[in-house]
């Protein structure tokens, strides 16, 4: 397998570190050890850093598919990060010459590896003047005979944008004509700003495979701790592959995501992620609105970022290069979603750093406006 290059992974896990403000975050600002543990009563003293459970300890399994109608722990397997969740199902599914169908911008690990993988990847476009949907009928166009699967990120990720109703609908519809299958990204799901939490595509069509971590929504992107949830009659194959892959999740990361998944404990962290979604929200809306000249937006519906459009006459990567080099803050550039002219902007950081932040964007921004 070639892969394409993960432009953006690449770009913030070479420069995330190497700056002073780090916006190019997609979750809110992380929880520390010893807060996670006061919050979910997780004693460290009492793990033992063996060789965990390779799918998943049963009591973490039944807690994530309890998220899910109609799942049971027969229909969990937990992985390494969403990253390998994402990983297992599409080595498992996609074989080369399969067609796939992406509705983008997404995040660009899956169609990146549908690539590598010799898939034909046919792109289906969320509209920004439709509140980034896809347009009605356009993925029943794409999702023809043959299809193999569909890509989803959902709440989307770098637009923030839920789909709506008719859209989730469309999606399963046209799957189902042709018998493909449906990968959805649900990691942001449980980080709405004030709606209730996404929809899960499990459930809605047999085919239908969805994947979630604790990094965005949960604040606890170090424990690298994902999952796969799926039809059963899937599970055999996704644990096969995952055998060769990382083969079990660690000890720790285990033992703490069961503690989170207790149903007391996850309402209490994706509060405190909400919080800081809603706390923040306002101070990076007012920022774009202090410049209606430079600035066209939709705030998000779920997640600590906005996909802003800019309006200068300046490619995005040689943009968030000179954010980078000349004002050490780090954003992602619109290219690496395949759109120029835009930037991701994460606000899940404390509220100093994001002010901090955002004001030497603003003085690079005005150093470029023309005169």
């Amino acid at each position: 397998m070639r892969v394409p290059p993960f432009t953006m992974e690449r770009w913030q896990s070479t420069f995330e570190h190497r700056v002073d403000f780090n916006l190019s975050e997609s979750g809110v600002h992380p929880l520390t050890l010893a807060e996670l543990c006061d919050l979910v009563d997780l004693d460290p003293s009492d793990v033992l850093l063996g060789y965990s459970q390779s799918d998943g300890s049963d009591s973490l399994k039944e807690g994530i598919a309890a998220l899910y109608d109609d799942a049971t722990a027969e229909n969990v397997i937990c992985t390494t990060g969403g990253a390998e969740a994402n990983y297992v199902v599409l080595w498992s599914l996609v074989s080369p010459g399969d067609r796939v169908v992406a509705i983008e911008p997404t995040y660009g690990q899956t169609p990146g590896l549908a690539v590598g993988l010799g898939a034909d990847l046919v792109s289906v476009p969320l509209e920004e003047s439709l509140g980034w949907q896809p347009r009605p009928g356009s993925v029943k166009e794409a999702v023809g005979a043959g299809t193999r699967l569909v890509i989803v990120t959902n709440p989307n990720n770098p637009t923030g944008a839920v789909l709506s109703d008719d859209a989730r609908a469309e999606i399963v519809a046209a799957a189902s004509a042709v018998g493909a299958w449906i990968l959805s990204d649900e990691v942001y799901a449980g980080a709405e700003v004030d709606a209730p939490e996404t929809p899960s595509f499990f459930g809605s069509y047999e085919r239908a495979v969805v994947t979630g971590s604790l990094s965005k929504a949960y604040g606890l992107p170090g424990l690298r701790l994902g999952w796969i949830t799926g039809p059963e009659s899937q599970r055999e194959e996704f644990w096969g592959r995952k055998d060769y892959v990382t083969i079990t999740p660690s000890a720790l990361s285990d033992i703490a995501a069961d503690h989170v998944m207790r149903p007391e404990n996850r309402a209490k962290i994706l509060e405190r992620t909400r919080g800081i979604i809603r706390a923040n929200l306002p101070t990076i809306t007012g920022w774009f609105d202090r410049y209606p000249d430079l600035f066209r937006y939709r705030a998000p519906d779920a997640g600590a970022i906005c996909y802003v459009k800019y309006l200068l006459d300046l490619n995005s990567t040689e943009l968030a290069e000179q954010l980078r080099s000349e004002k050490s803050v780090l954003v992602v550039p619109g290219d690496h979603f395949g759109m120029d002219r835009y930037l991701r902007i994460g606000f899940g950081n404390p509220l100093a750093d994001l002010e901090e932040g955002l004001e030497r964007i603003a003085d690079l921004l005005g150093a470029l406006q023309p005169a």
